[in-house]
């Protein structure tokens, strides 16, 4: 009864193909959660005074962050014998378009690339590593939620089967059980998640310190990853029998490190906003207003 209710999912993770060539929706949307963020960071830096010559090597930065540290986390967190035993299996790190990217990799390689940001551009402009990780979580929430919708279009990273009526039999995975959509409970949470942020940015940005929001986004973000990494079939071999996988594992400092950044904001109480250093020019001695005389 139950697989009669169940969505029958065979789409065509190919926009087109021609030739050796592909375009995945994948990619689009991996690639549409920049183009998002970069939205959302021009509304950031117009709202609190950050010049927007800023956003183009942002999103460079963000660009290449996400993509390298992404690629090395799956490999080294996942896949170490693969990608370490061999000379092929090392090659294959350097192509990304095989397939492989990992969030909490992605997520490390983001805290460098943006501490490496506010340093390069922080001290001209007011603002500095934590200010920038506070606003860089919020348009995260949305990226994460696309990227999850194209691992649905790839039909990947599903979850174990279920009688629930909403669960999809990956037919392009030969799966003839409904299983979890685990990729749209993602995609939702992270989309949850981002809407509330943005409301506290929008309505409440002086009435919380620096360090909430990725306080906030870390206990929400990985502590939903957590949860229903418990429903998810495993990514690979080594997590049969695990009693909790790496999924999990590797959330469990997040969520920690989140709890820690909202007790440094508590305790600091520094403002979330901007607070702009005006250089007060020296008033005019009474010669030198003499000689301009």
């Amino acid at each position: 009864m139950f697989e009669t209710l169940a969505v029958h999912w065979h789409m065509n993770p190919e926009i087109f193909h021609i030739g050796g060539l592909s375009l995945r929706w994948y990619s689009v949307l991996f690639v549409s959660g920049f183009i998002i963020g970069w939205f959302i960071f021009k509304w950031f830096f117009k709202k609190e005074g950050v010049p927007e010559k800023l956003l183009d090597p942002l999103l460079y930065t963000l660009l290449i962050g996400t993509i390298v540290g992404s690629r090395l986390g799956h490999c080294l967190f996942y896949q170490p014998d693969y990608y370490l035993g061999s000379w092929e299996g090392f090659l294959e790190i350097f192509m990304p378009w095989k397939g492989g990217l990992a969030s909490h990799g992605g997520t490390i390689a983001l805290f460098i690339a943006m501490w490496w940001f506010a340093r390069h551009y922080g001290r001209k402009y007011d603002f500095d590593f934590l200010w920038i990780l506070d606003r860089l979580c919020i348009t995260v929430c949305f990226a994460g939620a696309l990227i999850r919708l194209g691992n649905l279009c790839n039909s990947e990273i599903y979850g174990d089967v279920t009688t629930l009526p909403w669960g999809f039999i990956y037919e392009l995975r030969g799966e003839t059980l409904p299983k979890h959509p685990t990729q749209l409970y993602e995609a939702l949470s992270y989309t949850i998640l981002g809407i509330i942020l943005l409301w506290v940015y929008r309505k409440k940005l002086d009435k919380v310190y620096r360090g909430f929001f990725i306080g906030v986004f870390f206990i929400g973000c990985f502590g939903m990853r957590f949860l229903i990494e418990f429903i998810k079939e495993p990514q690979v071999g080594f997590e049969e029998g695990m009693l909790l996988n790496m999924g999990q594992l590797l959330s469990i400092p997040f969520v920690l490190l989140g709890i820690g950044f909202l007790i440094y904001s508590n305790i600091k109480k520094e403002p979330a906003a901007i607070v702009h250093q005006q250089k007060q020019k020296a008033a005019p001695t009474h010669l030198a207003r003499s000689v301009a005389k």
